[in-house]
């Protein structure tokens, strides 16, 4: 959920490193990226069926890897997009036949709940929602913000007005305003949000309804909302027609999403399948070790 392009290990270094990663494989990109050691095999994609399309969320990667060197190891691994990147580097996706799966506006603290933040946030997404419309890009992100002093019915009719002051523009546009479930639970940073107003899905879902439009989506997060709410299956079940994108992590800790944590995604990537959903999955982890190999398992897991 991050939104400002930070780089953390700045240009590639060595011209030579560039022109590896352009004309090979996983496997160089590995040894190029200063990934560990050598001897695992890690070659080709690692998603191949295209039944859930798949993206890597950049802010979980951003220590490791610029956005070139992200994009070059999303494409490898056969992913879609790489999301939540800046309007400046979006040539560089396109460089890669990559796009933006969902684009970021305002932060999530500050809010369409309260009316002090309202024309902050309406100006941040008109900015975003053209920019994706400029790039042909389907969806921008948005939040309830933090309750601060306002009640929960007050804050639902405030988002209800202050999106319905901007939902026309994203229609004519032809871009989806997707309203994220954050967890209020957990403490740690980007893990939780103690605060967040929009901590329930049914909470979000009614905000949803009352505005009221095909392009007021639910950026349903997996992970948060298993903290919140569980019932994943039968909530995507319900809800799948309002479902503009999702988000995976691994529970507790926002970890990677295999068998050392609580959610079981296999079954989770197959009932999204079966819903007829069209739209991007992003994987939205922190890795723990490698972040190269992390990325593979978790987009082999969910290639269903």
């Amino acid at each position: 959920m991050r939104r400002d392009g930070g780089n953390a290990n700045g240009a590639f270094q060595l011209v030579g490193r560039r022109d590896i990663l352009k004309t090979a494989g996983v496997g160089a990109a590995v040894m190029a990226l200063g990934a560990p050691a050598p001897g695992r095999e890690r070659s080709g994609p690692a998603a191949i069926r295209g039944r859930i399309k798949q993206s890597i969320a950049y802010w979980c990667v951003e220590k490791y890897w610029n956005v070139e060197q992200t994009c070059r190891v999303a494409k490898d691994l056969g992913c879609h997009s790489v999301e939540l990147v800046e309007p400046k580097d979006w040539l560089t996706l396109k460089k890669y036949d990559l796009i933006c799966a969902i684009h970021s506006s305002h932060g999530f603290d500050k809010g369409m709940n309260n009316p002090k933040y309202q024309e902050m946030c309406l100006a941040k997404l008109r900015e975003s929602i053209d920019a994706c419309a400029e790039y042909k890009f389907p969806n921008v992100i948005t939040f309830t913000g933090f309750r601060e002093d306002v009640p929960d019915d007050v804050g639902l009719r405030n988002c209800v007005t202050g999106y319905k002051k901007v939902i026309g523009h994203a229609e004519a546009k032809g871009v989806n305003l997707c309203l994220e479930i954050l967890n209020s639970r957990v403490e740690t940073a980007m893990k939780g949000h103690p605060g967040y107003q929009g901590d329930h899905t049914e909470y979000c879902m009614e905000i949803i309804r009352q505005v009221g439009s095909p392009r007021m989506k639910l950026l349903f997060d997996i992970y948060h909302v298993q903290i919140m709410d569980g019932d994943i299956i039968s909530r995507i079940r319900q809800y799948k027609d309002y479902i503009g994108h999702y988000h995976t992590a691994g529970n507790p800790g926002r970890c990677e999403i295999g068998d050392r944590q609580e959610i079981n995604y296999k079954p989770i990537m197959e009932e999204i399948v079966r819903t007829g959903y069209t739209g991007y999955v992003g994987q939205e982890f922190v890795p723990t070790g490698d972040p190269l190999e992390s990325f593979r398992q978790a987009l082999a897991l969910c290639d269903v």
